[in-house]
């Protein structure tokens, strides 16, 4: 036994912890969860927790369900909050392994472990932060009807009297408890909107949180009489909720992007990872925008993407080259802003890893920066000025993936087919039902 598993079962015994949640996700980022009495856990760890892998979505077929998971002692974290208002319970994630002890390709923490020991293996080693946007609701309707902002709040407004200020000081403390650090918080542009920003970490790591942080937000909410959602576009008139994310490849001590007399103090390395991400940007977006709701936002524009580009202070471009700290090696890096904040990071982390990396392979050549504000075009503008335009709903983004052998290659064949399977079923149910747009439009006068 080593001495992270050791540190694990100590601090059970010490903190008198009943209860040990295992966690892992799905193929559609979902958390799932199995609870284990303590004294099990060394067992867990030398053998796993078997489980029936056709249960879960894009897990096994029925007969191949028998799988194992198998606890990462590095991710163990009391969670702050009482069970049953007597004890306390921990977590940890989980790898998920095939009876051989052989990994699992089906599952999603496996998939970006892979895109990151291919970064490795090219001398690189993968840092992310994350700007997760949100909206607290109060009410989560489950009849299609409206939700209700929980304040009308704007852009880095400070009301003592909403319950936003409360929320994100109890989140924060709550998410620094469990280790994860937090450097940014405010109000968004939304009312009810917030936006909470992750210090970066390694992508495995920032994935963990990032799935951490959508539950502990969640919990958070409802002890504050609310209720906090990451639908990408859940008002028409509003803003969509993004996740731009930052990446940066380092070489030991060294940040590969950094090179102090290029104008966007930006390496070789780092312009041929943005023209990686540029050109494989249409083909990925299924796993970046994976819902047929993350369309809405990104056809609308409004702080996302519409279209191919890249840029300086452009917000409206795909891919941005932040200047906060000239001069200073340690933080350059680029930013990604197609993500919206319900996607599967160990799948969208992957993908733009393995776009990246393809373009430094590849030497691919960065196109010259935007300068237009993209938003402001119409379509047509944008192709008659050389513009690609991202896909404009689910279904073209499957379309694109379905032909992409860098996809197929990041996410693994089991992976990738079942992927595409539930996407088109969910655009098939999406496209059969009849919205209160068209009830509203067309019943009256037709």
């Amino acid at each position: 036994m080593d001495r992270q598993q050791e540190f694990v079962l100590r601090t059970l015994e010490e903190r008198d912890i009943r209860f040990v949640r295992l966690w892992f996700t799905d193929v559609l980022g979902y958390l799932k969860s199995v609870a284990i009495a303590p004294a099990e856990l060394e067992g867990a760890f030398a053998e796993g927790i078997g489980f029936d892998g056709s249960a879960i979505e894009g897990f096994a077929r029925v007969y191949e369900s028998d799988m194992v998971a198998k606890p990462d002692p590095s991710t163990f974290q009391v969670l702050p909050w009482e069970s049953g208002g007597e004890h306390y319970s921990a977590r940890m994630f989980c790898d998920i392994a095939m009876p051989d002890g052989s990994p699992s390709w089906a599952d999603p923490r496996h998939v970006l472990t892979r895109a990151l020991n291919k970064a490795g293996e090219a001398g690189f080693t993968c840092y992310v932060h994350p700007e997760i946007e949100f909206y607290l609701l109060k009410n989560l309707p489950d009849d299609g009807s409206r939700p209700i902002p929980a304040d009308s709040g704007g852009y880095f407004d400070q009301a003592s009297h909403d319950v936003a200020p409360h929320f994100r000081r109890n989140t924060i403390e709550t998410l620094e408890s469990m280790g994860i650090s937090v450097e940014f918080s405010h109000h968004e542009g939304g009312p009810g909107q917030q936006e909470i920003d992750l210090r970066y970490a390694d992508a495995l790591t920032m994935a963990d949180n990032l799935m951490t942080f959508r539950y502990v937000v969640k919990e958070v909410a409802l002890t504050q009489g609310v209720r906090a959602s990451f639908m990408p576009k859940p008002f028409s008139e509003h803003p969509g909720s993004a996740m731009h994310t930052h990446f940066s490849l380092f070489e030991g001590d060294t940040n590969a992007f950094y090179a102090p007399d290029d104008p966007y103090e930006l390496s070789a390395t780092g312009k041929a990872f943005v023209a990686g991400v540029l050109r494989h940007a249409r083909e990925i977006t299924a796993v970046t925008n994976q819902w047929v709701n993350s369309y809405k936002r990104l056809i609308t524009g409004g702080e996302a993407p519409t279209a191919v580009s890249w840029g300086h202070a452009n917000r409206s471009a795909l891919v941005r080259v932040p200047m906060y700290s000239p001069g200073k090696s340690s933080s350059r890096r680029v930013e990604v802003r197609t993500l919206d904040s319900a996607c599967n990071p160990y799948l969208a982390y992957a993908v733009i890893l393995g776009a990246g990396l393809t373009g430094i392979k590849k030497g691919y050549e960065l196109p010259p920066a935007t300068e237009d504000d993209v938003w402001a075009l119409t379509d047509t503008e944008r192709k008659a000025l050389g513009y690609e335009l991202l896909p404009q709903n689910l279904t073209e983004a499957l379309d694109l993936m379905e032909r992409s052998e860098l996809v197929a290659e990041y996410l693994g064949e089991h992976v990738f087919d079942f992927f595409l399977r539930n996407k088109r079923a969910e655009w098939d149910a999406y496209r059969r039902n009849v919205t209160p747009h068209e009830l509203a439009t067309y019943l009256p006068v037709l």
